[in-house]
């Protein structure tokens, strides 16, 4: 019933504007193009909200809707598919199949976790390990599948204290969504930003800046949001008690050695994936693109000779589905930028309001757009190209409205459908785990903590690394 109810009241909605937007009369200012983008646009956006539709699906319709009708090209639509960051995300899916067939996660895990004494440090040492997986595997998914053995692991070992069980299974996801603004390939939403601002305002954000202003942020956010959950889900006494973790307890939910001399393809992988890592940080001094060097490192990690994982099997790892996505939303903020809709969208919003308060109106927005929003990657697709038309008129730079706006929108954590890290790990067989009363307890405090540590960053550190406030 709830469905359904949400389905009429969405449906009444985009007929409603459609039906404003086709008379003639109502907004002289907007051309036929735009009308056409504005009807296409609350069609999907509402149908994102509203209907159990696959997000592809409807982005592909809008696609094809905003193409048939002459608003963009069939070379915008499809050329969106060959765009350098789509190839960057799937050759960074090959290079995250080759790093979890070797079974270096599971090492790393049993490094870092291994040396937990206290359940703080435990708490913060995890915390520390699932920020580095943001450089090895693209999609927050992709992250939470890799990492949930290790909670297995830690769940087997601490099975006779509950509390902390639940405190490491709300843990896992919320580091994971909130540490991937580290890098640009740490959500698709990311890929989706840079491309909107390049053919907004022809800003370029490249890996390695994106890493200078996402890194310290993810890590603040990531380390703030631990002592949250480690407070808000565990009393004094269940923090007091020591803790040890052995490399045997985790080896009992890994398939591959996780102490002992290291394997060539272990080695080799490792190698490879220090080396990508170090050249998409070091654009600036070799230029070439991180797409580049991500295929270069994709051809590497596959290859027979060298390689440890078949380019088939590789493939078969990359969310086409989710690419798919990412090239239709490109063309859908294409034809909003080119057709003037979204300069009109936000013509109407008041004057002066300051970079302060205009700032605060957009991370608070994209805080909570994940109620009625589940995709990431859809918030940005909506908010973005609109975010980037107003920030002119409210004299904010486009590049840290944008930033601040896809950083926000991380925060994802009230509903256990809100992410898919959130519903994986809040149903695992046998292993206690968190309720929808531990979500909203957690969001309570740490949507506002989020919220202004982002406001914080994006008026007082990203200036001081070349992104100032205003232009």
């Amino acid at each position: 019933m709830t469905l359904n109810l949400r389905l009429a009241a969405a449906l009444c909605v985009a007929l409603s504007l459609c039906a404003l937007l086709a008379v003639p009369a109502n907004f002289p200012a907007l051309g036929g193009d735009a009308r056409l983008t504005l009807a296409v646009f609350a069609l999907a956006t509402c149908a994102w909200i509203g209907t159990p539709v696959d997000d592809t699906y409807i982005a592909l319709g809008a696609g094809l809707a905003l193409t048939a009708t002459g608003v963009i090209s069939s070379d915008t639509l499809f050329g969106t598919l060959g765009d350098a960051t789509v190839w960057l995300l799937i050759c960074a899916f090959v290079l995250a199949a080759a790093v979890a067939r070797t079974g270096l996660a599971g090492r790393a895990a049993a490094f870092l976790v291994g040396g937990a004494r206290s359940v703080r440090q435990l708490t913060h040492l995890t915390t520390a390990a699932l920020v580095v997986t943001a450089f090895a595997v693209p999609a927050t998914s992709g992250r939470a599948a890799l990492a949930l053995p290790v909670f297995l692991a830690l769940a087997k070992a601490l099975a006779d204290r509950r509390r902390l069980v639940v405190m490491l299974a709300l843990l896992f996801p919320t580091v994971i969504l909130l540490s991937a603004v580290a890098t640009l390939i740490g959500a698709g939403a990311h890929l989706i930003t840079v491309s909107v601002l390049w053919e907004a305002t022809g800003d370029q954000i490249g890996f390695t800046q994106w890493l200078l202003l996402g890194l310290p942020l993810a890590v603040a956010s990531s380390h703030l949001a631990a002592e949250t959950v480690l407070l808000t889900t565990t009393r004094r006494a269940d923090r007091q008690g020591p803790v040890h973790i052995t490399a045997e307890e985790i080896q009992r939910h890994s398939e591959s050695p996780v102490t002992g001399p290291w394997t060539q393809a272990e080695k080799r992988c490792a190698l490879l994936l220090a080396t990508v890592v170090a050249l998409w940080c070091s654009e600036p001094l070799h230029q070439v693109s991180p797409a580049v060097v991500a295929l270069i490192g994709a051809v590497v990690a596959s290859s027979p000779a060298l390689g440890t994982v078949g380019l088939k099997d590789a493939l078969k790892t990359v969310p086409w589905s989710l690419l798919l996505f990412m090239a239709a939303t490109m063309a859908m903020g294409v034809a909003l930028a080119d057709s003037g809709a979204a300069k009109w969208l936000v013509s109407g919003l008041p004057g002066h309001v300051g970079p302060a308060v205009f700032l605060g109106v957009v991370v608070a927005v994209s805080t909570a757009a994940h109620l009625v929003l589940q995709s990431r990657s859809a918030r940005s697709s909506v908010l973005v190209p609109l975010v980037v038309a107003a920030a002119a008129g409210a004299g904010v730079n486009p590049v840290t409205a944008a930033l601040a706006s896809t950083a926000a929108a991380g925060f994802c954590h009230t509903l256990p459908a809100s992410a898919k890290p959130v519903t994986l790990f809040s149903d695992v067989p046998g292993v206690p785990t968190y309720t929808p009363r531990d979500l909203l307890r957690l969001s309570a405090v740490l949507a506002p903590l989020t919220a202004v540590l982002v406001l914080f960053f994006a008026a007082a550190v990203w200036p001081l690394l070349g992104v100032p406030v205003t232009r």
